[in-house]
């Protein structure tokens, strides 16, 4: 034998990589599929797919620490008699007690308040500690109905009626009978220990004129005064929205597939839904043809991590955005300090999406007293205020150096595009052109 002959290097398959491979032979040894929390792992078009065109000579920069650059957004004009007024366009989105703890649920209630900005129940019903430490919370309105009462329903600032979530539009949530101790049962009539599997769909309505019926007993129980916000998963974002819209909706949040969740399939988290950047233009122009874009505010979420994220959503007309697994992570969630914690049971501290176990060393994704107890909720809403504080000056720094004095005059004409698919999504230029696919008048 030559033992000069090169060797050939081995190529892993692309098609049947590690990871493909190491879920062939789970699925082969247990017969289940995989369930985890936490959003699409895959790369997909996003925010940092598209760059700001920043003043120059045809446009003219605002001075960053002399002059002013609004951020408060109120949403729920078009019907509500007590819309809710915001300092900035960051809105903490539905998680449930249950999903999380009863510490982290309060910390996000403080965090939101510290900031001047509104959080969202989840699933499970409303805990006294997130309702005595929220100024404004947005009550959700589940296909489960676990935990709902039309007394809570009147203690909300506004309710978020969910017809479907990013992670997994048109399929159920889950919360594993691990994390249901004994208050989580209670709350949501449900028996300690057992698995809990929530509806897919809504058992009193079959489509949107039942929708708009909805909305109407809703508005009837909470006698107007508060806004009635519909919840979407990005699949079909235009006709979505139009309905909601026409179903009375004052408020439509559209998550887009890089949105988080505290347990789901995981072939749901990776191959069902869009991109939250595909999903902002075809939403904008629903509200647009119906003549109600601002009237009707828009509210974004799914992957928002910083300013530029929120200057973006907002630049391409979203009034507001959500954030959720951003917010857990600047509360401690897989915090590195917990390395080798997070080994013992498998996994490591940027990956840890076991949510769904109830054993998260952050205290966070757990109903575990002892591991709840690691988090206080006064530093974490601490942290959280600081988190939505420097999110909201880094948008401001953008809005500036592109000339807008607040952050909703921002708009598509200050973007461009680095790939063709995101020039395609958002509907802005390739950058270095004045083309986009499928620009109107193009021919292509």
């Amino acid at each position: 034998m030559n033992n000069d002959i090169p060797r050939t290097v081995p190529i892993q398959s692309a098609t049947f990589s590690n990871a493909v491979n190491a879920e062939i032979r789970r699925a082969a040894a247990t017969g289940i599929y995989d369930i985890r929390g936490g959003g699409a792992k895959r790369r997909v078009p996003h925010f940092d797919d598209l760059l700001f065109l920043g003043a120059s000579v045809s446009r003219y920069p605002l001075e960053g620490y002399r002059e002013t650059c609004g951020t408060n957004v109120t949403l729920g004009t078009r019907f509500a008699e007590n819309p809710i007024e915001l300092d900035i366009p960051i809105t903490i989105a539905g998680m449930s007690f249950g999903a999380l703890s009863g510490p982290a649920k309060e910390a996000l209630g403080r965090g939101a308040t510290l900031a001047g900005t509104s959080t969202t129940t989840g699933d499970g019903g409303m805990t006294p500690e997130e309702r005595g430490h929220s100024a404004k919370l947005v009550y959700q309105y589940l296909p489960s109905r676990y935990g709902m009462n039309p007394d809570d329903l009147r203690r909300a600032d506004a309710i978020e009626i969910v017809v479907g979530q990013g992670a997994k539009p048109g399929g159920g949530g889950m919360l594993l009978g691990q994390k249901i101790d004994d208050r989580v049962a209670e709350m949501r009539t449900l028996p300690k220990g057992i698995d809990q599997r929530s509806a897919c769909r809504h058992p009193d309505w079959t489509g949107p004129d039942d929708l708009e019926i909805k909305i109407l007993e809703l508005r009837e129980i909470t006698s107007g005064r508060v806004p009635i916000y519909v919840k979407i998963g990005a699949t079909r974002p235009y006709f979505d929205v139009a309905l909601a819209v026409k179903a009375g909706a004052d408020v439509v949040v559209i998550d887009g597939m890089q949105g988080g969740t505290a347990a789901t399939q995981d072939v749901f988290i990776e191959h069902v839904g869009i991109p939250t950047l595909a999903c902002i233009r075809p939403a904008v122009k629903a509200l647009q043809d119906l003549g109600l874009h601002r009237e009707v505010q828009l509210v974004v979420s799914g992957g928002i991590r910083n300013g530029a994220d929120v200057a973006k959503a907002m630049a391409l007309g979203a009034d507001a955005v959500s954030i959720g697994t951003a917010a857990m992570v600047a509360l401690g969630d897989n915090d590195p300090r917990y390395e080798a914690e997070y080994n013992a049971l498998g996994t490591t501290a940027g990956a840890y999406d076991d949510w769904h176990e109830g054993r998260d060393p952050a205290g966070i994704t757990t109903q575990d007293p002892k591991l709840a107890a690691r988090l206080d909720p006064v530093e974490g809403g601490r942290r959280l205020r600081n988190y939505l504080n420097v999110m909201t000056l880094e948008a401001q720094t953008i809005a500036r150096a592109c000339g807008h004095n607040h952050l909703h005059n921002l708009e598509p004409e200050d973007l461009c595009a680095l790939t063709m698919e995101a020039a395609a999504m958002a509907q802005v230029p390739l950058a270095g052109t004045d083309w986009w696919p499928g620009k109107p008048g193009t021919g292509y």
